[in-house]
């Protein structure tokens, strides 16, 4: 067998956030939330070093749980996901009356989220794993993705 085979793995996470889209002309200009499904492939050689603990392992499940609920889960589960560019007599309303409202610099699209989840994610990951794949799921049928190899 061919221990030198790149692998890919994939791990599933889900976390209920809001958002509302700046200037846009229908119904999500206004705050409303979601179940959100992220699925996160990494790839990478599994171990064949015969005394490691993760013999056969490309990366253990539990370490990139840890750093996607760290870079992503930890962080926007249960908040309300705004353009920076909203007005700040707006933002200084909802921040006054709820926690976890965070300002990202960009409008809180999937297609744009997903991008910013994996450059998050990417930051963490060790040094031989590489991010392949993300598939953001805002609804039951509509989600966007990022593929490393076209990006």
């Amino acid at each position: 067998m061919n221990s030198k085979t790149l692998i890919r793995i994939t791990k599933e996470f889900k976390f209920e956030m809001a958002h509302a889209l700046m200037g846009y002309n229908g119904p999500c200009r206004n705050i409303h939330g979601h179940s959100y499904e992220l699925k996160v492939t990494v790839a990478g050689i599994p171990i064949d070093e015969e005394e490691h603990p993760k013999l056969g392992m490309v990366m253990d499940f539990g370490d990139l749980k840890r750093i996607v609920r760290k870079a992503v889960v930890d962080e926007f589960d249960h908040a309300l996901l705004l353009n920076e560019k909203m007005p700040d007599v707006l933002i200084d309303e909802l921040k006054e009356n709820f926690e976890r409202v965070i300002l990202v610099g960009y409008q809180p699209t999937s297609e744009l989220m997903v991008v910013d989840f994996a450059e998050r994610i990417g930051k963490l990951l060790p040094e031989n794993i590489k991010l392949k794949y993300l598939l953001l799921r805002e609804t039951v049928t509509s989600y966007a993705e990022w593929l490393a190899e076209e990006n």
